[in-house]
Formats: structure tokens, sequence, C-alpha cells
């Protein structure tokens, strides 16, 4: 069995385990919680702004024109803004899990399947933090440069799976390899697994979209970067040229 697939399956079984239960709900709540605490503030005030702007639009317009569809478009501005909240929480959950579950996923994994693994800790809190800022500010970046796709109705779920994607495998690669991994060997092994981790991303992404696995799916997919990068780490070094890649600029 290839290495993705494997670390897809090894992940799902670590989902299982007791000891992930609190790390499935934790992120998840900790996510609606603070998006439903902006949704009392800022609810309103959105929904009047979304309103007014989508009045201007043909469909709505049209919509206007014929009873009962009237009522459709009187809540369209309400229908908009909870389509959008799913991938914000989606997003924020992740961030959540990178930054702050990721330690303890990694340390009960590698305890577990990879407790021969040397410690190197090439990474930190601070760095980890500053990733997923830099992941999250280059995920909307992306989002407003392909604004004019999302406005093809076929394009919306190849560019949903791509920016999930991008962001699943910027925030969790790093946070997979932090304890384990060098400085030299995360950059190394990112360089070399560029491909396969946005596969995995885009894995984790569908995830989401399976019932009941969606729910959990932040922290599946945490788990299945961990899968991967471990194993790919432990084969690397396994490799009689370490002292040659090791040695690779950033």
């Amino acid at each position: 069995m290839s290495s993705l697939p494997r670390a897809l399956i090894k992940a799902l079984v670590s989902l299982l385990h007791p000891k992930m239960f609190l790390l499935m709900l934790l992120p998840v709540a900790a996510a609606v919680v603070i998006w439903m605490i902006a949704g009392v503030a800022f609810w309103a005030q959105a929904v009047a702004w979304l309103d007014d702007r989508m009045r201007g639009w043909d469909a709505v317009q049209w919509l206007l024109a014929y009873w009962p569809l009237t009522l459709l478009a009187a809540h369209a501005a309400w229908a908009v803004l909870i389509m959008i909240m799913f991938p914000v929480v989606i997003v924020t959950t992740v961030l959540v899990v990178g930054t702050f579950a990721m330690p303890v996923m990694v340390s009960h994994v590698a305890s577990r399947d990879y407790a021969s693994l040397d410690e190197r800790r090439g990474g930190t809190f601070l760095a980890s933090a500053w990733n997923g800022i830099v992941a999250l500010a280059l995920f909307i970046l992306l989002a407003l440069v392909t604004v004019p796709l999302w406005l093809v109705p076929p394009a919306w779920p190849l560019l949903t799976l791509g920016l999930l994607g991008y962001l699943n495998q910027r925030v969790f690669r790093y946070d997979a390899l932090a304890l384990h991994a060098s400085a030299d060997e995360l950059k190394a092994i990112v360089r070399r697994e560029r491909w396969g981790l946005f596969t995995l991303g885009v894995c984790v992404a569908l995830a989401a979209h399976v019932p009941l696995l969606g729910f959990f799916a932040p922290v599946y997919g945490g788990l299945v970067f961990i899968h991967y990068l471990l194993d790919r780490l432990r084969a690397m070094r396994a490799e009689p040229i370490e002292a040659e890649w090791s040695r690779v600029p950033g």
C-alpha cells in the first residue's frame, strides 16, 4: 500500500481512540462559539449590507417578480450568509486544530506508531502560529483572486476543494513535523512531498462533506498529515544520503 492511502486509513483508526474524543469536539466548539459571538454582534448589519447589494442582482429581481418566490428573495441574504458560514467555521477549526491540538495529536500518534523516531524539535509554537497566519492570508488572497470563477457554478466545488486543500496542507504540514524533524529536514520533506501533501489536503477537504466524518474532518486531517509526514520522515532518515539532503539550504 502506498503512503497516501495508508495515511488515510491509519488516521481513521487513530480517530477512533478515546483520547481523540475531546480533540474532536473542542476545536469545533471553539470555532462555533467564536462565530456565534461575531454573529450576535454583526449579523444584522451583515444581512442588511448584503441584502442591499443583492437587490441589484438580476436573479433576485426575477424572484421578486413572482410570488411566492418573493419569500425566497426576501431571505436570500440570510441564505448566502449561512452558506458562507460553513466554510468559515471549517477554516477556523483547521487553524485552531493546527495551532493548539496538533502537539497533543503528534505526541499520541508518535508514541504508538513512531516511537523509534528521534525528536529533533525543528519547529516552535510561535512559528506554528505565524504559519497559520500566513496560510490564512494566502487562502483569503487566493479566494479573492478567483472571485470571477465563483460566478461560474460548475467551478464552485473545484474551487472549494482546491482552496481548502491548500489550507489543510499549509497548516498541518508544519505542525506534523515540528516536534520530530529538524529545521532542515522540515524544509526538505515539504519540498519533496509538495504534491502528495496537496493531494492529502484535497482528500481531507472531501472528508468534510462526508456525513458524520465531516464534523471531525479537521482533527481527522491533522491525523492524516501526522501519519503521512512522520512515515515520510522515517523513510527519509533511512536513506543513505541523509547527510547530503539535510544540508540542503532552505
